[in-house]
């Protein structure tokens, strides 16, 4: 028996274990969750924002239902992107890099967290703008 056989049987066993890296354009279940929240998340945010620009006007734009609508629903997308991120990160195996998603996943967590905050300020916002209005 050749004695390179028996040293390149263990770097061969080693190699078999290593995980396997998507490839670049492959999209795998984590990537398609991530992708999704911060879409998700994107929208809350762009959503929350005009909430938030229509509930610091007093008199024009929207009246306080449509601009509560427009708060409640950034804060949904907002929960939506972080419950999609934080699964995308409690089910990836491996670290950033390796295509399942954790990158993105982080970056839905982000952007989820600033749609609910733009639509809890939002929310706040139209109330006390109602209460001005009404008074």
């Amino acid at each position: 028996m050749p004695i390179r056989h028996l040293i390149a049987a263990p770097a061969t066993a080693h190699l078999a274990v290593q995980p396997f890296a998507a490839g670049v354009l492959t999209l795998s279940a984590g990537r398609l969750g991530a992708s999704l929240g911060t879409l998700v998340g994107l929208a809350g945010a762009v959503v929350g924002v005009r909430a938030l620009r229509a509930a610091r006007r007093t008199g024009t734009g929207p009246g306080p239902g449509r601009t509560r609508i427009r708060a409640v629903a950034a804060l949904v997308a907002g929960v939506l992107a972080l419950a999609l991120g934080g699964l995308v990160v409690a089910t990836s195996d491996s670290g950033i890099g390796t295509g399942n998603g954790r990158g993105g996943a982080y970056v839905a967590l982000l952007v989820g967290l600033i749609s609910t905050v733009l639509g809890g300020l939002a929310a706040a916002r139209s109330r006390t703008g109602a209460a001005r209005r009404t008074a």
